[in-house]
């Protein structure tokens, strides 16, 4: 595979080198207990404002969860929280039985198999769809002995086999740059794959996306659970109801209701802050 040369692309793809420099693999989880993620009381205040107000959530491993709230409910704020980006007042996060994330920056947060995808997808559109996924498995090698090592046969086949879970095989060589919006979203859904994540949290991954590529992101979502525990935070309700087995609302910084789809719905304090306007 030619690489091709990256001088007057480094500029435009540093934020995101900087990034995938960091990623390791992930290390041993203890989920015995059956949960990934347990948040207990967290409260966050900005200002005086409560984002975050004893806010207590769990997350079963290999669980796809839907979060939905109304704009200021605290969902982003919950993922900065689990991320390292933003630390509690008060109140316990931990991942797995042992790792205690508000006791861990960032970038060990990542090595110990979380992984965060942000609405607007970020990849590096000089290369192709096959180097963006080789240089977030290999990251942490280093980003230019990355870009010049020879591939083994079986990280070629992981690459094949992300290709064909994304439905990009037959985009491999093509750069990132002229992908479609859902296309780039499940680019970067793959590049986090690579890194073998235990949870990924996913930020409104179907914003802008084309009916087909929301019934296809459905279906890769539902492929992902149970190999993988994902957190998906949505406003698109169809999308919602096409993935979506449990449900937690989010209001004020707290959980105001969980469940099925169903059952939120039909909760009158749901439809009276969220659903009902």
């Amino acid at each position: 595979m030619n690489i091709p040369a990256i001088e007057n692309n480094q500029a435009q793809d540093s934020g995101t080198l900087t990034g995938l420099a960091h990623f390791v693999q992930p290390g041993e989880l203890d989920t015995s207990h059956g949960t990934v993620l347990y948040l207990e009381d967290v409260t966050v205040s900005f200002d005086g404002f409560r984002a975050l107000n004893q806010l207590s959530l769990t997350i079963d491993n290999g669980e796809l969860r839907c979060i939905i709230g109304p704009n200021g409910a605290g969902k982003t704020t919950m993922m900065d929280v689990i991320t390292g980006k933003t630390r509690a007042d008060s109140g316990t996060a931990f991942f797995g039985q042992t790792m205690d994330l508000t006791k861990m920056n960032e970038a060990k947060i990542v090595q110990s198999g979380i992984g965060r995808k942000f609405q607007k997808p970020t990849v590096f559109e000089h290369h192709s769809v096959f180097e963006n996924l080789e240089l977030a498995m290999q990251a942490d090698r280093g980003v230019w002995a990355t870009l010049f090592a020879r591939l083994d046969s079986e990280a070629r086949d992981r690459i094949a086999d992300t290709l064909k879970l994304i439905r990009l095989q037959d985009s491999a060589d093509r750069p990132a740059g002229l992908l479609s919006h859902g296309q780039k979203q499940w680019l970067e859904i793959g590049m986090l794959l690579m890194q073998r994540p235990k949870l990924l949290l996913l930020d409104e991954p179907v914003a802008g996306m084309t009916d087909e590529e929301t019934d296809r992101t459905a279906e890769l979502f539902l492929s992902l659970a149970g190999k993988h525990s994902l957190m998906v935070v949505e406003h698109d309700m169809a999308f919602v109801a096409q993935i979506a087995k449990k449900v937690t609302v989010l209001h004020e910084g707290s959980v105001l209701a969980e469940g099925s789809l169903d059952q939120v719905k039909n909760n009158e304090r749901v439809i009276e802050v969220y659903l009902g306007r």
